[in-house]
């Protein structure tokens, strides 16, 4: 059983989903974990409520969405695996330094006491700038991985970083041997 938690970078979330369609799709159990963020705003990328059913219907399960829900998936419930896509640059900072005021925060504390391994599918605009010390402070880390990154738009934003999803079940796989994906920083 792995989890699969969504943050807020609303322009992931449809390159997201697809992903997990191929996860369930190739047989995986998946709890879906949803940010509270995610879980309440509408955007221009789509409704909260659309986001919602869309992870109830791939997965079959309705998803978690409060802190005390996300508690026991740690030594009571515990995860093959936990998937954060996207992770947002705040996520990222928030589980470096070992924050838990969120679901998918929560989830990922509850994830990593069990020394089970995390992947992390970073979506975020400073991550050359003021998260590079949380992609280095995770990277350092056993059992936590990432999804390969590319600069998504390097003449406009050139400190973002997006992972590659159509690597992620790649990433997953190599992840499941105790491997990270490389090469980790590619090229479009």
């Amino acid at each position: 059983m792995i989890g699969y938690a969504m943050c807020g970078s609303f322009c992931t979330h449809k390159r997201s989903l697809q992903t997990l369609k191929q996860l369930v799709a190739a047989g995986e159990d998946v709890i879906p974990i949803v940010s509270e963020i995610a879980a309440a705003t509408d955007t221009r990328f789509g409704q909260a409520d659309q986001l919602i059913e869309s992870l109830r219907t791939i997965t079959g399960r309705s998803p978690i969405t409060t802190i005390v829900d996300a508690e026991p998936l740690g030594p009571h419930s515990p995860l093959d695996a936990l998937i954060i896509a996207p992770c947002t640059g705040n996520t990222l900072a928030k589980i470096a330094s070992g924050i838990t005021d969120t679901v998918v925060c929560m989830a990922a504390k509850a994830h990593m006491r069990t020394s089970r391994p995390l992947l992390i599918a970073l979506a975020t605009n400073d991550a050359m700038s003021a998260n590079l010390s949380n992609i280095a402070v995770l990277l350092q880390k056993k059992n936590v991985f990432f999804v390969p990154l590319l600069q998504d738009d390097p003449e406009n934003k050139p400190h973002s970083l997006v992972a590659d999803f159509a690597l992620l079940p790649d990433a997953l796989q190599a992840m499941k041997n105790g491997k990270q994906l490389r090469p980790l920083f590619r090229t479009l």
